[in-house]
């Protein structure tokens, strides 16, 4: 029922800053929480950063300081901000959803976009 569409990604230096963006799109319902997640290979999916309606956020203590995540209700989109970039950041950002339906959360996933750090 929702659409996740992420950009943003690429090749950054270390030191530099990228910023993700993600559309959700297609259905009407309400978004509640929007959020970027992480993997890295051989590692388990991580929560980056998360973002609810009301503005209230939480990020992974690895890049607290580093990273900011806004989103623009109107139009369901979610932006990373991500700067000081580091090698360890290295992995492909999978961005999250969560909406209402009656008193259910569904949760959708974004295709992933894949963000190397190159020293």
């Amino acid at each position: 029922q929702v659409q996740l569409e992420e950009s943003g990604g690429g090749l950054v230096q270390s030191g530099g800053s990228l910023r993700l963006a993600c559309i959700a799109s297609g259905s009407r319902l309400s978004i509640n929480r929007m959020g970027w997640y992480r993997q890295a290979p051989g590692k388990q999916r991580e929560l980056v950063a998360a973002i609810s309606i009301d503005g209230t956020t939480d990020y992974a203590n690895s890049v607290k300081g580093r990273f900011a995540i806004s989103r623009d209700n109107t139009k369901n989109t979610a932006y990373l901000q991500m700067n000081s970039l580091k090698d360890e950041d290295t992995a492909i950002y999978y961005c999250n959803a969560e909406a209402y339906f009656r008193r259910e959360i569904l949760v959708y996933w974004g295709q992933g976009t894949q963000v190397t750090v190159s020293s």
